[in-house]
């Protein structure tokens, strides 16, 4: 297959994939990493340039997205040979558009290298930002693919040769593809797609299941998901990836949606309360209390 350059690379089964270069890897500063294994991720809040704390509920990661924020994908390849990963974003392929699946195109990292994925893949050069937005101005719900809304996705693969043997994650893999159903259901608590109680129960004003009913709502039409956003330089090149085996070797599933609805499932604590620092920034010593009169 002839394949062109440039700095950075991607590849896939039967198909180019792009490949990253050791400048642009080596570009992405040193994270705390959230899992050890071929690949570590962590999403970054481009917009305050912080790493979003990973929540684990249920089994399952969780990240707090803010509505109109940039973002990016950081992986991080912990191996000692080239990785494949394919990147899913709300259950649509990041490089291709596809509805994600595993045999599709995604970034080569070489040894022990990073690059940040800062949106969807329009051309060698070009991308457009992934941005938190309302469910509804999501690219995945403008393309008519609204079930996986919600959830980012990495299946990482190992290329051959060598093929070393495969670790199992059972936790993180999932038996077909990248996409996970549900679109109104959360795996954690089903807040959002909760039963509606009868019309008398929730138009009656005072009704605990009426007030319980329209809280979900809210909560449903608050639901983020990941916009197409404005375009931006991100060079790759094109290059072939030979998989040690079909099924990836390590697959990392992260969700994500508003910090408020994370808190009301009970995901994130409520830190409404009480403050042990409330103003952080003053420093000094214990005034003397007012004189009582």
């Amino acid at each position: 297959m002839s394949r062109l350059r440039l700095r950075p690379l991607l590849t896939a089964l039967g198909a180019c994939t792009l490949a990253l270069s050791t400048a642009a890897c080596e570009s992405a500063p040193a994270r705390l990493r959230t899992t050890a294994a071929l690949v570590d991720v962590q999403i970054i809040d481009r917009s305050t340039g912080q790493t979003l704390p990973v929540y684990w509920h249920d089994g399952q990661r969780w990240v707090a997205g803010a509505p109109g924020h940039r973002y990016s994908v950081l992986l991080n390849s912990r191996s000692n040979g080239r990785v494949l990963g394919v990147v899913a974003v709300d259950g649509v392929n990041a490089v291709s558009g596809e509805t994600a699946g595993w045999d599709q195109r995604g970034y080569v990292l070489g040894p022990h290298q990073a690059f940040d994925i800062l949106g969807w893949r329009k051309s060698q050069q070009q991308v457009a930002d992934f941005v938190f937005t309302a469910l509804e101005d999501s690219y995945a719900a403008q393309t008519g693919r609204p079930h996986d809304i919600g959830v980012i996705g990495i299946a990482a693969f190992r290329e051959v040769p060598p093929a070393p043997i495969s670790l199992s994650y059972p936790e993180e893999r999932e038996p077909q593809s990248l996409r996970e159903s549900g679109s109104a259901t959360y795996r954690g608590k089903a807040v959002p797609s909760a039963p509606a109680p009868s019309a008398q129960a929730a138009d009656a004003p005072g009704s605990a299941d009426g007030a319980r009913a329209r809280q979900e709502a809210a909560i449903v039409e608050r639901r983020l998901g990941t916009g197409h956003g404005p375009g931006e330089t991100s060079v790759v090149g094109m290059t072939d990836f030979t998989r040690a085996q079909e099924t990836p070797d390590q697959v990392i599933t992260i969700r994500y949606d508003r910090r408020e609805i994370l808190i009301a499932m009970g995901i994130i604590g409520d830190d409404s309360g009480p403050r042990a620092f409330p103003q952080s920034a003053e420093a000094g010593f214990v005034p003397d209390p007012p004189v009582r009169r």
